[in-house]
């Protein structure tokens, strides 16, 4: 069945995806969990592009490239949730409003 999705198909999901994650971040301006959530939701959709255009084009090159970007936003969700987890802790909130400065 994968033989008969299209290059729009993929497309089409990712820019699904990617407008998902924008709304998210617009809408959503209180809780820091769901805006690091809509982040890597937006890599995600960047991700798709790039495997679909590579399958498309016959080139593994969009493929490894995909490897980079999901280890680099590994390790951001595991810093950002260690800051998150540090900033609860000395505020006891993760309200965006909240969290306006970052003074000791």
């Amino acid at each position: 069945m994968i033989g008969s999705l299209s290059l729009g198909h993929f497309l089409a999901l990712g820019a699904a995806l990617f407008c998902i994650s924008v709304a998210g971040i617009f809408l959503n301006r209180k809780n820091v969990i769901v805006l690091l959530m809509c982040i890597e939701l937006m890599l995600l959709a960047v991700n798709i592009n790039f495997v679909a255009f590579s399958r498309e084009l016959g080139d593994a090159a969009g493929q490894v490239f995909v490897f980079f970007i999901l280890t680099v936003a590994a390790a951001e969700a595991a810093i950002g949730l260690a800051i998150l987890v540090t900033l609860f802790r000395n505020r006891r909130t993760i309200n965006v409003g909240e969290i306006d400065s970052l003074k000791g």
